[in-house]
C-alpha cells in the first residue's frame, strides 16, 4: 500500500513540477494590434450579485475598444428590482431570468437566446470581476488569428484583505502558472477557469446549448471542446480581477463544489478516453488526467502527514516521502509569483492546517454536491 500511494502521489507531483518548470521558458513576443475590430458580446451572469455588479459593469463600459463594436449583457437572476432599474439606465443589455433552480449554464443560454444576434466573440465574466480598459482590445488582437477559437485571460486577486483571501490568491496564481502558462509554453491547451474566457461566438453558442451542468459548467465545457480537438490559448498579460474567498465557510463550500465537479466529470468523460487516444487528442487526455489528480491542498497535507508518520516508524522509509515533499515544495515555490513572497504569506501559511482539514472532510460530503447549485456570495471588499 505504501508503494501504491507513493507512485500515485509521485505521478501527481512530477506532473506539477514539469509544468511549473515549463513556465520559466522564454516569453513569446507581444501580439500585434489588429486593424479590424470584431463584434464582441460580454456576458455577465449575476445571481444575487447586487453588491458587486456595478463595479464590473463600469469596467466594461470603460473599455478603449470602440463602443459600437461590443455589447455588455447582464443576466440578472434574483437581484433586487432597484438594482435592475439602475442597470437599465446604463448602456447595457439587461436580461432578467427566473429559474426554479439557477445555474450559470442556464443563465448564459437564456441570454444568448434573448439577444438573438450573431457576434464574432463571446466573453464570459463573473459579476465580481473587473477588467482593465484594454481587455477587449487584447482579446480582439488574439482572435485576429483565425485559428484562435478559445482563450483564457489571466485571473488575479482583487482582494487579499485576510489570510484566507491571501492563500486563495496564491492558489490561483499557482494554477495560472502550472495549468495555463506552463501548458501553453509546452504547446498544450491552457485550462479554463469559469470567467475571463473568450470564445468564437458561434462555437460557444452551439456548444453551450448542450451543456446542462448544475455545478462546474466550465469543466463540462472544457472537456467537450477538448474532445472536439479545440485548443485553448492563454493571455498571461491580460488580467481579470476576481474576488477571493474571505472565510473558511465559503472556502469549504467552494472547494466542495469544485471537488464534486472534478469527480463527476472524470466519471462521465472517461468513456471517451480510448477514442481520444486513437485520435491523438492529447489535450483531452491531459485534462482528464487532471480530473483524476488529487487536489493540491490534499496533496500537500497527505504527503506531509505520510512522511511525518513514517519518520516515527522508520527513517529509511520516510526518506522517499520527504523527497516527494521537497519536489512538491519546489514545484509550488517556482509557480508562485515573486510579488507574493512577503511576510503576509508566511502569516497566511498558518491557516493551511485548518484549510487542509476542511478539504479532507469535504471528501465525505461530495455526494449530491454536483446536483445542486452552490453559490459563493460576493461582497464589496477592501483591496489591500
Amino acid at each position: 500500500m505504501d508503494w501504491i500511494l507513493y507512485v500515485f502521489f509521485g505521478l501527481n507531483i512530477v506532473y506539477l513540477l514539469i509544468y511549473s518548470l515549463a513556465s520559466l521558458r522564454r516569453k513569446p513576443s507581444q501580439l500585434p494590434a489588429s486593424p479590424h475590430q470584431k463584434q464582441i458580446v460580454v456576458l455577465i451572469p449575476a445571481y444575487h450579485e447586487d453588491a458587486v455588479i456595478f463595479e464590473c459593469v463600469q469596467s466594461c463600459l470603460n473599455q478603449t475598444y470602440p463602443s459600437d463594436r461590443f455589447d455588455t449583457v447582464v443576466i440578472s437572476d434574483g437581484m433586487h428590482p432597484q438594482t435592475n432599474a439602475a442597470l437599465s439606465t446604463r448602456p447595457v443589455r439587461l436580461v432578467e431570468v427566473h429559474f426554479k433552480e439557477s445555474t450559470k449554464a442556464k443563465a448564459l443560454n437564456a441570454a444568448m437566446n434573448a439577444i438573438d444576434r450573431d457576434y464574432d466573440i463571446a466573453v464570459v465574466l463573473d459579476a465580481d470581476n473587473i477588467i482593465p480598459p484594454t481587455f477587449l482590445a487584447d482579446i480582439n488582437n488574439l482572435f485576429a488569428n483565425p485559428a484562435v477559437e478559445v482563450a483564457q485571460a489571466h485571473r488575479v486577486a482583487k482582494n487579499v484583505n485576510n489570510h484566507i483571501a491571501y492563500l486563495d490568491a496564491v492558489s490561483e496564481e499557482i494554477n495560472n502558472t502550472i495549468f495555463r502558462l506552463g501548458h501553453a509554453r509546452l504547446g498544450m491547451s491552457a485550462a479554463l477557469i469559469g470567467s475571463g474566457m473568450a470564445f468564437n461566438y458561434r462555437l460557444f453558442r452551439e456548444t453551450m446549448a448542450n451543456i446542462h451542468a448544475v455545478g462546474g459548467f466550465d469543466r463540462e465545457l472544457e472537456l467537450t471542446l477538448l474532445y472536439q480537438g479545440k485548443r485553448f490559448h492563454y493571455l498571461p498579460d491580460t488580467h481579470v480581477l476576481d474576488e477571493k474567498i474571505q472565510n473558511h465557510n465559503d472556502f469549504s463550500r467552494q472547494r466542495r463544489r469544485w471537488m464534486s465537479a472534478q469527480w463527476h466529470y472524470s466519471m462521465i468523460f472517461t468513456y471517451f478516453l480510448l477514442k481520444a487516444i486513437r485520435a491523438h487528442r492529447w489535450d483531452f487526455c491531459d485534462k482528464l488526467y487532471q480530473q483524476f489528480s488529487l487536489p493540491r491542498l490534499l496533496l500537500i497535507g497527505f504527503t506531509f502527514l505520510i512522511a511525518a508518520g513514517w519518520s516515527f516508524i522508520s527513517i529509511s522509509h520516510s526518506l522517499k516521502w520527504w523527497g516527494l515533499f521537497l519536489l512538491l515544495a519546489a514545484a509550488l515555490l517556482i509557480a508562485i509569483p515573486r510579488r507574493y513572497y512577503t511576510r503576509r504569506m508566511v502569516l497566511a501559511v498558518t491557516a493551511l492546517p485548518y484549510t487542509f482539514l476542511t478539504m479532507a472532510l469535504n471528501i465525505f460530503k461530495l455526494r449530491g454536491a454536483n446536483k445542486k447549485f452552490i453559490h459563493t456570495a460576493h461582497r464589496a471588499t477592501e483591496k489591500k
